[in-house]
């Protein structure tokens, strides 16, 4: 599990869950777009919660390692869901990059 700080927030989050919610934030960015995405997390106080992130270019965010051993909260939509924005907007981005001003 990794911690995820989100302004005066620090939530414990499966490793996967983490890692795209940062690339997903980064991707977003890139593209100057934005999005929410809402996660089960383990709170402070070890009770599951569901906190919902938004995902814009100006979002500053902090993903750290952690030494727990816990089970992870289930989060297989939501990161699929990530998966596909990313794959989408990464597209998207490599296509408007790709493009060749002096063509016509």
């Amino acid at each position: 599990m990794k911690h995820v700080t989100y302004g005066d927030k620090s939530l414990l989050v499966g490793d996967e869950a983490a890692d795209l919610l940062m690339s997903y934030a980064t991707v977003l960015g890139r593209n100057n777009s934005t999005d929410s995405v809402t996660l089960r997390a383990m709170g402070v106080d070890g009770n599951e919660v569901d906190a919902t992130f938004l995902l814009n270019p100006s979002t500053t965010m902090v993903i750290e390692s952690t030494n727990g051993s816990g089970s992870e909260p289930d989060n297989e939509l939501v990161v699929e869901y990530m998966r596909r924005g990313i794959n989408r907007l990464t597209q998207s981005y490599e296509m408007r990059t790709d493009h060749d001003p002096l063509e016509n």
